[in-house]
């Protein structure tokens, strides 16, 4: 991958993530208001927003093992989010059809993070 393409993937993926976060501040507005929707959506909230947070803070690492650790934090973090938004389908907080594209866009997400953090892991290791 060339220099400047890697450079437009990654502010791809800022961009990506920051709207995500965005997205995902809109949809815990949206919760219905009873306790169990409250719980689930803070935890929803705070794993959101901590992927896109810390995937900015992946992009400013300063060594590969800041890097790897950070990306290891994005990527248990979009884990958690995408399993926050299958709870919210599997308990009726909200339905599928309104949570789908979230879905798709955490489980996308998830796939990219994961397999950075496992050709990360090759790289550091084959050094």
């Amino acid at each position: 991958m060339e220099t400047r393409s890697k450079s437009e993937f990654v502010q791809s993926l800022l961009g990506r993530t920051k709207a995500f976060a965005v997205r995902s501040i809109r949809l815990y507005r949206a919760l219905p208001k009873t306790g169990e929707a409250a719980i689930v959506g803070k935890q929803y909230l705070r794993a959101a927003t901590s992927m896109a947070a810390n995937y900015r803070a992946t992009c400013r690492a300063r060594s590969q093992t800041e890097y790897f650790s950070k990306l290891s934090i994005v990527v248990e973090e979009s884990d958690e989010t995408l399993f926050w938004l299958e709870i919210m389908i599997e308990a009726d907080i909200m339905p599928e059809n309104k949570l789908k594209h979230l879905v798709q866009e955490a489980t996308e997400l998830l796939s990219i993070f994961a397999t950075a953090r496992k050709h990360s892991k090759a790289t550091k290791e084959s050094r």
